[in-house]
C-alpha cells in the first residue's frame, strides 16, 4: 500500500485535497453560521427568532424613535424592559403574519393603489398634473435600500396582516347601561376610617444586641456582598474617530460647493397676510356653503381696495394669532403652512390677492406682501460647514471598512488592544471598579448591558482575552480587556455593621407593626367598640386623599354587603393599616358630555381586552413562545431597599 502511495504521490495528494479541504470548509461554514445565528430567544410557527435578530430589531427601533423624538433620552430605550418590548413586538408581527397566511388573507391591487394614493409621503412626490414623479419615488426608496416592487410588496403584506386583528379591533361595542354600571362601580366612593401602625414608630423602641445583628448578618449574607468588579481598558470606534483621520483637499471642497450651491443657500421665504373663515372638516354642506359665501363676500371687498386688507382682517378673520396684526403671518418657507395655502402663496406675485383657498382649517384669502430671495453664501463662508459635511460623508463610507478591521483585529490579537489602537489611531481608555450592574449615574459604554455581559464573560475574566467587538449604538463598536478582576465577596460584619443595623431595624419594625396591627384587627372585628380610628374620609379612585394605593384598593374591594366592615392592609416596610368601611356613596352623575366620553373610553378598554384575548388565542394556534425571562421591574423589598 505504501509503495502505491509513493508511486502515485500526485494522485494521492489530489484525493486528500478533495476529501479533507471540503470538510474544513464545511466545518468553518457551520461554525460561522452557528456564531452568526446566535441563541434562540423566541419561536413562532416553527421559525426561530435569534439573539442577533432581536439586537438588530431593537437598534432599528431605537434609531426610529431617536429620529422622531430627537430630545428623547436614549438611556430609557436601553433598559431590559424596553428590549423585551421589542421582542414582544417581533413575536406579535410574526404571529399576525402567520395567521394572515393561514387564513389566505390578501390585498387587492385597488386597495394597494388607494393606500399609496392616500400616503402623505407619496402625495409629496406628485407632479402638478397629479402623476407620480417616478424618478423621485425610486430615489426615495433607494435611500432606504428598497425598490418600488419591494416597497409595494411590503405595503401589500402589511395591509393583509392588518386584517387579522381588524375584525375584532374595529367591531368593539359596549352598551350604555353596561358601560355605566361598570364605570359607576369603578368610580364608587366609600367613607372609611383608618388606623395606621407605622414601622418607624416601632423602630424607635427597638435596640438590637450584637448577637441580634450577627444572627441577621449570617442569615442574610447575600445582602452584604460587594459586587464583582473589574479594572479594564477599552477602545471605542465611532464615526467621530473615523472622521478625525480624514483630510479634505481644497479642490474637493470647491467642487462640492459648486455642485450644491443652490441647496446650500437659504430657502426662499414669503410674507403673507390672510383672512380666515374657519369651518370644521365634519361640518355639513350647508355650513360649508355659508362659510364660503362669507369668504367670497370679504374677497370682493379687498379686491376692490387692497389697502383695506389689514382692516378687514382685524374685523373678520377668525385666526386669533394673526387677526390683531391685520392678518400678518410674517415670513415663512415651504413646509411651514398647509399645502393648499403654501401652493397659493408661492404661486403669487408681491401685492397679489388670491381667490378663496380651501384648507383643512377653512377658507383663506391671502395677500402676498413680500418675497425674500435666497442668499447665495460665498465659498469662504461655507468652507467650515462644507468640510464637516464631506468628512461626515466619507466617514460613513469608511466606517464599515474600519469596523471590519476593528472586529477582526480585537479577535485575532486577543491578548492586547494596543495593535488595533495603533492601527486605527484609537485612544485606549481605562476604567476602575466596573460592575456587572452599572452604578447610579454611569452612562455611555460602561452602562451598556451587552458590553457588560461580554466584559464579565469567562473568556474575558479567566483567559484575559479581548471581548468581541460589541455594537453599543449606531456606528459605535467597543472592545475591552480585563486588567484586574475581583469576584463578589461577602463584606466583613465590622465593615457593614451600620447597614446591618438599619436593615434589622427595618425588618423587625415592620414585623412588630404587622403583629400589633393583626392583633388589633382580630380584636376590633370581635368588639368594634374597642376600635381607635381617625376621622371619617371619603375615598375613591379619583379622590385617594393621598393615601397609599394599597389602602384605597382594600377599601374599595371590601365586601359592602354587611357594613361596617374591617380590613387589614400590609404596607410592607412602611408597616400596617386597618381600614373600616362605614358607607358606600354613589358616584355623582357626570355631565352628559363627560358620560359620553367615559363610555367611549370604556368601549376602547373593552375592545382592547377582546383584541388581546383574540391575539393570545392566535399565539397558541401558531405555537408562539418567548424563551427568555421577562425582566422584573425594580421594587422595594421588605428591608426597605431596592431590588431588581
Amino acid at each position: 500500500m505504501f509503495d502505491f502511495i509513493r508511486k502515485h504521490t500526485k494522485w494521492t495528494m489530489a484525493l486528500l485535497f478533495l476529501l479533507i479541504v471540503p470538510s474544513f470548509i464545511l466545518v468553518g461554514m457551520n461554525s460561522n453560521r452557528s456564531a452568526e445565528k446566535g441563541s434562540v430567544v423566541a419561536k413562532v410557527n416553527g421559525t426561530e427568532i435569534t439573539q442577533p435578530e432581536w439586537d438588530r430589531a431593537h437598534l432599528q427601533e431605537v434609531d426610529r424613535l431617536r429620529a422622531s423624538m430627537p430630545t428623547l433620552d436614549v438611556k430609557l430605550l436601553d433598559t431590559p424592559e424596553a428590549r423585551y418590548a421589542t421582542l414582544e413586538r417581533m413575536v406579535r408581527d410574526r404571529v399576525v403574519a402567520a395567521t394572515a397566511t393561514k387564513l389566505n388573507l390578501a390585498t387587492s391591487d385597488q386597495r394597494l393603489a388607494r393606500e399609496l394614493r392616500d400616503s402623505p409621503e407619496i402625495a409629496a412626490l406628485r407632479k402638478p398634473d397629479g402623476t407620480l414623479d417616478m424618478d423621485r419615488y425610486r430615489q426615495l426608496l433607494g435611500a432606504q435600500g428598497m425598490s418600488p416592487e419591494m416597497f409595494e410588496s411590503n405595503i401589500r403584506a402589511d395591509l393583509s396582516n392588518r386584517q387579522v386583528l381588524a375584525g375584532v379591533a374595529n367591531s368593539g361595542f359596549a352598551s350604555a347601561p353596561a358601560a355605566d354600571m361598570a364605570l359607576n362601580a369603578y368610580f364608587e366612593k366609600r367613607e372609611i376610617q383608618l388606623a395606621r401602625f407605622n414601622a418607624a414608630d416601632y423602630a424607635a423602641k427597638l435596640n438590637p444586641t450584637d448577637a441580634d445583628l450577627e444572627q441577621f448578618y449570617k442569615a442574610n449574607e447575600k445582602l452584604f456582598q460587594a459586587p464583582e468588579q473589574a479594572n479594564i481598558e477599552y477602545v471605542l470606534l465611532d464615526l467621530d474617530t473615523v472622521k478625525k483621520g480624514i483630510t479634505v483637499n481644497e479642490a474637493d471642497l470647491k467642487t462640492y460647493y459648486e455642485q450644491n450651491a443652490k441647496q446650500l443657500s437659504s430657502a426662499e421665504e414669503r410674507r403673507a397676510s390672510h383672512i380666515l373663515i374657519p369651518v370644521s372638516q365634519t361640518a355639513s354642506a350647508a355650513e360649508r356653503e355659508k362659510a364660503k359665501a362669507k369668504a367670497d363676500e370679504l374677497l370682493a371687498i379687498v379686491k376692490k381696495s387692497s389697502d383695506t386688507f389689514a382692516d378687514v382682517a382685524r374685523k373678520n378673520s377668525q385666526d386669533p394669532g394673526s387677526a390683531p396684526n391685520g392678518g400678518d403671518l410674517d415670513f415663512f418657507a415651504r413646509g411651514a403652512m398647509v399645502k393648499p395655502f403654501e401652493d397659493a402663496a408661492f404661486s403669487m406675485k408681491k401685492g397679489d390677492i388670491s381667490g378663496v383657498v380651501a384648507s383643512d382649517f377653512g377658507y383663506h384669502i391671502i395677500m402676498l406682501t413680500d418675497i425674500r430671495s435666497p442668499k447665495q453664501r460665498s465659498f469662504e463662508e461655507m468652507k467650515p460647514t462644507l468640510e464637516d459635511d464631506l468628512k461626515k460623508q466619507q466617514a460613513q463610507k469608511k466606517f464599515s471598512e474600519a469596523a471590519e478591521v476593528f472586529s477582526n483585529g480585537v479577535y485575532e490579537q486577543s491578548d492586547s488592544l494596543k495593535p488595533i489602537a495603533e492601527r486605527l489611531k484609537l485612544d485606549i481608555k481605562t476604567a476602575a471598579n466596573v460592575t456587572r450592574q452599572p452604578a447610579a449615574g454611569v452612562t455611555g459604554v460602561l452602562a451598556n448591558p451587552k458590553f457588560l455581559n461580554a466584559l464579565f464573560s469567562p473568556d474575558a475574566i479567566e483567559k484575559k482575552r479581548n471581548t468581541e467587538a460589541v455594537e453599543v449604538g449606531p456606528n459605535q463598536l467597543v472592545s475591552a480587556r480585563v486588567l484586574q478582576y475581583t469576584p463578589a465577596r461577602t463584606q466583613p460584619l465590622a465593615d457593614v455593621k451600620d447597614n446591618v443595623r438599619q436593615r434589622w431595624l427595618a425588618q423587625r419594625s415592620a414585623e412588630e407593626a404587622r403583629k400589633d396591627g393583626t392583633a388589633k384587627l382580630a380584636d376590633w372585628k370581635t368588639t368594634p367598640a374597642h376600635a381607635t380610628l381617625n376621622a371619617p374620609v371619603l375615598v375613591s379612585r379619583e379622590q385617594t386623599q393621598q393615601l397609599p394605593v394599597q389602602i384605597v384598593d382594600a377599601a374599595l374591594r371590601a365586601d359592602s354587603s354587611a357594613l361596617p366592615v374591617f380590613a387589614g392592609v400590609d404596607l410592607g416596610p412602611q408597616g400596617y393599616a386597618i381600614v373600616k368601611v362605614d358607607k358606600v356613596a354613589v358616584r355623582d352623575a357626570p355631565a352628559e358630555a363627560v358620560a359620553k366620553q367615559e363610555r367611549s373610553q370604556y368601549t376602547q378598554w373593552w375592545t382592547s381586552a377582546e383584541t388581546l384575548a383574540y391575539y393570545n388565542g392566535l399565539k397558541q394556534g401558531v405555537k408562539a413562545e418567548i424563551l427568555v425571562a421577562k425582566p422584573v421591574p425594580s421594587k422595594l423589598n421588605a428591608e426597605g431597599s431596592v431590588t431588581p
